[in-house]
């Protein structure tokens, strides 16, 4: 069986990636994935992850995440995500991303405010943040979403 994390983390990535318009549909999904939970459960899950519903041409309405707007608006307002950052590197599980001096507190209270369910936490001194994941989540699944999260690091880690 499964763990919550797991569930959690799939659930987001399912949302995300693709058109869902009912917790049936989206329970269906994930049992053929090998996750077991009642309806109750993916219920409480989706309060937990304060997903919401939005109309859609095709589908009528469809799941979203409430952060994906705001990150959309954000990487506008910026041109190339979070400005300052330089590099992403993992250490004993957490990750560590370089900024130029200056940018860490920024950059960090930014991530703090994505309110991603991955990131327990950041801590930043002037030009390096130490980022928390949340257990059970893995170096991919962080580096995935900071790299969704901020365009700008995908393109200075390539």
């Amino acid at each position: 069986m499964k763990n919550r994390n797991e569930r959690l983390m799939e659930i987001r990535r399912l949302i995300g990636n693709r058109n869902i318009s009912s917790q049936e549909e989206l329970l269906k999904i994930l049992e053929k994935q090998g996750y077991e939970m009642t309806q109750a459960t993916l219920s409480r899950d989706l309060k937990y992850l304060k997903v919401a519903k939005m109309p859609d041409n095709q589908a009528g309405y469809v799941y979203i995440l409430p952060d994906k707007e705001k990150v959309v608006e954000e990487a506008e307002l910026s041109g190339k995500g979070l400005n300052g950052l330089i590099s992403l590197d993992f250490a004993q599980g957490m990750a560590i991303l370089k900024t130029l001096p200056g940018h860490a507190s920024s950059i960090a209270y930014t991530l703090d405010n994505l309110d991603a369910y991955e990131i327990a936490g950041t801590i930043a001194g002037d030009d390096t943040i130490l980022l928390i994941p949340r257990d059970g989540v893995s170096q991919s699944d962080l580096a995935n979403l900071l790299k969704l999260r901020m365009p700008g690091l995908a393109q200075n880690n390539e």
